[in-house]
């Protein structure tokens, strides 16, 4: 199998090299699989355009769907970098559990869009129309749905991109579920 190693600032583009230099601001570190966005000239600027646009979602909802859509694509780098993020948008550990197996019992809306997030997955994007019609009567609406399909995607492409590149994980470990 081909092995990854993530780039350091030293072997990416200049305009890559400046938002490493953000990152290592904002976060302390150049997360890895960041960095391996870096491979490319324009990816890396391009994903972080994409996941952080303004949206109709809070981020909480945006932490629900990142956490069931990591955890039905197996992506454990995802997985602990948003049980850290979901704890800080203030989701207790046990709540976390809960997202992730999208049975969530502490929250009706946030049950509905896990549920639309979990079968958009599953079903390559065909969720059940019981699935959409209870993210609807859950008080979502069209521009949320929009909101949610694009957050999906960008949490997508980043679970992927591990899976593949299997970078080292530099978060914590969280429990199985």
């Amino acid at each position: 199998m081909h092995s990854f190693t993530v780039p350091g600032r030293d072997q990416v583009t200049p305009d890559n090299q400046a938002i490493f230099d953000t990152l290592q601001k904002n976060y302390g570190l150049i997360p890895n699989l960041f960095a391996v966005f870096a491979y490319s000239e324009t990816a890396l600027g391009d994903y972080l355009s994409f996941a952080g646009r303004k949206s109709s979602l809070s981020q909480k909802e945006k932490e629900v769907i990142n956490l069931v859509v990591s955890q039905v694509n197996g992506c454990k780098y995802c997985l602990r970098g948003h049980t850290i993020a979901a704890k800080a948008a203030g989701f207790t550990a046990d709540e976390i559990i809960e997202i992730r197996k999208a049975a969530i019992t502490f929250n009706d809306r946030l049950n509905a869009l896990g549920h639309f997030a979990k079968a958009t997955v599953l079903q390559k994007g065909r969720p059940d129309e019981a699935v959409i019609d209870n993210f609807f009567d859950a008080g979502f609406t069209e521009a949320n749905m929009i909101d949610a399909l694009l957050t999906i995607t960008a949490k997508t492409l980043t679970n992927y991109l591990h899976n593949i590149t299997q970078v080292p994980i530099e978060w914590p470990e969280i429990p199985e579920v």
